[in-house]
């Protein structure tokens, strides 16, 4: 894992525009030419039909949530709001998840998921914007949010 790297804050609909990037140090993604190992999501934690894995649901997408042995899976049930900070990885059939290295329950803050938006929103345009404005997509996207 290179830390050199932050981990990106995005809403999972962007994350459909990343790419996977040949280098030394781990999995890379890219978006435009933000490279990125790490996501940061939040959203509501919600069950798949098959009741066996827990899925993400941040309003734009749905997202599997993979976990590292050492956070139980079983101290996280549908309907939380989380934050998760993991790695986006695609299996070997092609679908994307997220192998989580990090979450938080903030079920308890008022107003969670409207501040998440802006968090976003100004990370976008703080830090990504340069990085990504070649990304047709992710200006559409961005664009819905302002």
């Amino acid at each position: 894992m290179d830390y050199s790297l932050g981990a990106v804050k995005v809403l999972i609909a962007q994350l459909q525009a990343a790419q996977e990037v040949p280098r030394t140090g781990g999995v890379t993604m890219s978006l435009g030419s933000l490279l990125f190992q790490r996501a940061w999501l939040q959203g509501i934690i919600v069950e798949s039909p098959d009741q066996e894995s827990l899925w993400l649901d941040d309003g734009s997408g749905v997202l599997k949530l993979v976990f590292v042995k050492d956070l139980k899976m079983p101290s996280w049930k549908p309907g939380m709001y989380v934050l998760v900070i993991g790695a986006y990885l695609f299996a070997s059939t092609g679908v994307p998840f997220l192998k989580v290295h990090k979450i938080v329950d903030l079920s308890f803050y008022s107003n969670r998921e409207a501040l998440w938006h802006l968090e976003v929103i100004e990370a976008h345009q703080l830090f990504y914007r340069h990085s990504i404005n070649g990304t047709p997509m992710m200006q559409l996207q961005m664009m819905a949010f302002l």
